[in-house]
């Protein structure tokens, strides 16, 4: 199945990323297979989606440019932007998330943890809350750091878990209502802004919210 690339150079591509499919290497299909078949050359991932989470995705076509987005985003010169649909309404209605997670590999599971050990990452997010309805929330969210699942897990934590993610106490089937809505870097080499958006489908869970409250597609 062709992938959506929105945008490509000999660095880097930038595509969109099906819900179901894993972003980084596996068995079977995966988005990485597909892209690398598109391209007709190795691909490099530089961060990840989880494999219910769709929206948009940057990878490097070469290693340099690879090492280059890999250092903006541990540095926080990386813009991550995403959309989600929560249980509930966060009081307050927009502010900072920060905790420490620790990411269990037996249980495929990521905690909020007290105290700093082995295993154990500081993790931050801002939010804000877009709109409501029939006790859900659709919120935006800036990543300054990139745990697993850490969205997921943060609102979770707070009795917000995210509509339709069963593994952190969330209801309804279907994907995960997380969305990757925008990507903000320099070029790795040319220095270039680098800016795109791509909202989500119109689709349950996000036709639930007036037009006005969430990004449109073109």
């Amino acid at each position: 199945m062709a992938v959506n690339i929105l945008y490509q150079d000999e660095h880097l591509l930038l595509c969109e990323k099906p819900v179901g499919l894993l972003s980084q290497a596996g068995e079977g299909d995966t988005l990485l297979a597909r892209l690398e078949a598109a391209a007709g050359g190795q691909i490099y991932p530089v961060h990840r989606l989880d494999a219910g989470v769709g929206g948009l995705m940057v990878y490097a076509r070469t290693k340099p440019a690879a090492g280059a987005l890999s250092e903006a985003i541990r540095q926080r010169a990386f813009v991550k932007e995403y959309l989600c649909v929560a249980s509930g309404c966060p009081d307050p209605a927009g502010g900072t998330m920060e905790d420490l997670l620790f990411w269990d590999t037996s249980r495929g599971k990521s905690f909020p943890v007290s105290r700093m050990r082995k295993g154990v990452k500081p993790a931050s997010l801002s939010y804000k809350t877009l709109s409501q309805r029939d006790g859900l929330a659709l919120i935006a969210v800036s990543l300054h750091t990139g745990r697993t699942h850490q969205i997921r897990v943060q609102f979770a934590s707070r009795r917000h878990p995210l509509l339709g993610d069963r593994r952190y106490g969330g209801s309804g089937s279907g994907g995960i209502a997380l969305w990757s809505w925008h990507l903000a870097f320099s070029h790795p080499f040319t220095g270039q802004a680098m800016d795109f958006t791509l909202p989500p489908p119109p689709a349950f869970p996000w036709s639930l919210f007036p037009c006005e409250a969430v990004p449109q597609r073109p």
